[in-house]
């Protein structure tokens, strides 16, 4: 590479933007508005629900979701005990019962499966006789480890009307599992991989990893052909971050300072040799980590339709969404402000949940902004009348600085006026074009967060 050429080179790993604004741009708000009052006004005939369990068995060395490793005994009851506080107060503020109606669901964390079968079975009721979701009549998604998916909690999931589970796998060869600080064998994912199917839940995920050291395209293949021989209904390749206070932040080489051209280019080259590996076995292409089989079962929405407003989140790591404010609890990576928190929560009485806490507000621009991103990150683009009739004008009205330097880079194709959609190559820096969208508020507000 020319010393020009990396002058003007962009990396394709910034960010990986599920959500958008990132917690680390919520701030406490000081005058605690009421759930009522928040949700008076807003649409609540399609609304989505998360219950997010803050447990793990262990946590991996990429991991820096809000999750602890492991429970002393009766954390997770009590903590059950909150969600159903939380639950109680959050469907009173959302008001008569005939308004309100739920069209999907989904346990994350965390690990889910983390609780017991009878526990899953408690969580269960409280998503259907606290909130009102029947779950057997939406589509649920669980997040599940191969350590914790064993049949009398699937037997639970599939009764209760999982539609989905998603299996975070990483990788079949036992020392990419073990640089990635991810404690598992091959063998034990495998008959997980048997327990799921024996469960017969309608869709299978499997999420996989790319960029671990150690791997290299024959390995990273063989990872491939090994949750293909399963016939995922989805797979999902997420390159390797190395995040600030993770494990992999406190054993490894220094990740997190600036780019890597080298692990950068190395990421690149085994995410377009999944990507083609997984269009050649009949997978089509959702975004940039989402591989759909051609024949799977319809879903409803696609995952990122659960980050639109009239998300209700319960549990200590869930966000909810309203047109004018995103919200949630406090966030942490660190294990021990991330106790504290849960401790915190668990020992929210009825009333305290009636209030949002911390958060962000959201005006139109920033709405349009948002809208932006959620669509051209996923492969089907945004459709520009789509954009009209919710904002009144085009995306390059908004946004055209933005837009035209992607088209510059030769990230956006010109194949159909009435889409705005990513090339292949777009696509591939999906975490690279999502950053550059987020508002400079948004960036302040990140870059000013502590660490914790």
């Amino acid at each position: 590479m020319t010393t020009a050429e990396a002058a003007t080179r962009v990396s394709p790993y910034q960010h990986y933007v599920y959500a958008y604004p990132h917690k680390t741009a919520y701030r406490e708000l000081p005058d605690r508005p009421s759930l009522k009052a928040l949700w008076a006004a807003e649409p609540k005939d399609a609304l989505s629900l998360y219950l997010h369990i803050p447990f793990c068995e262990v946590r991996c060395g990429f991991c820096n979701l809000f999750t602890r490793i492991g429970a002393p005994d009766g954390l997770t009851g009590a903590y059950l005990d909150a969600l159903e506080r939380q639950a109680t107060a959050v469907r009173e503020a959302l008001g008569e019962t005939e308004e309100v109606r739920f069209a999907t669901a989904a346990f994350g964390g965390g690990t889910p499966t983390f609780l017991t079968a009878a526990e899953l079975d408690r969580l269960c009721d409280i998503a259907e006789h606290r909130m009102g979701a029947y779950l057997r009549a939406v589509p649920l998604s669980v997040e599940a480890s191969p350590a914790t998916a064993t049949a009398d909690r699937l037997a639970v999931l599939a009764d209760r009307g999982a539609t989905r589970l998603s299996l975070g796998v990483q990788s079949f060869v036992d020392s990419e599992a073990r640089a990635a600080v991810r404690p598992q064998r091959r063998a034990e994912v495998e008959a997980a991989l048997a327990r799921v199917r024996d469960a017969a839940l309608p869709v299978l995920n499997i999420d996989l990893i790319y960029g671990i050291d150690g791997q290299n395209e024959r390995t990273w293949l063989q990872s491939l052909d090994a949750a293909l021989a399963w016939r995922p209904e989805e797979l999902y390749l997420y390159p390797l971050y190395v995040r600030p206070l993770t494990g992999l932040d406190r054993r490894g080489p220094d990740r997190t300072a600036a780019p890597d051209p080298a692990w950068d280019e190395q990421r690149l080259r085994l995410y377009r040799a999944g990507r083609d590996h997984l269009l050649a076995h009949g997978y089509t292409q959702q975004s940039m980590r989402m591989f759909r089989r051609a024949d799977a079962p319809p879903q409803g929405a696609d995952d990122y339709a659960c980050q639109t407003d009239g998300m209700i989140g319960l549990g200590c790591g869930a966000r909810s969404y309203t047109a004018g404010l995103h919200y949630s609890f406090d966030y942490a990576v660190g294990m021990h402000q991330i106790r504290g928190i849960i401790d915190d929560y668990v020992a929210t009485d009825a009333s305290g949940f009636a209030h949002a806490e911390v958060g962000h507000p959201m005006d139109p621009r920033e709405a349009r902004r948002r809208h932006l991103l959620q669509s051209l990150l996923q492969a089907e683009g945004l459709r520009l009348d789509d954009y009209r009739a919710r904002f009144g004008g085009a995306p390059a009205d908004d946004f055209g600085p933005e837009l035209e330097r992607f088209a510059d880079r030769g990230w956006l194709t010109d194949t159909d006026p009435t889409v705005l959609r990513l090339t292949p190559e777009g696509l591939a820096h999906s975490d690279a074009i999502g950053p550059e969208l987020f508002s400079p508020a948004v960036r302040a507000a990140m870059a000013a967060y502590e660490r914790k």
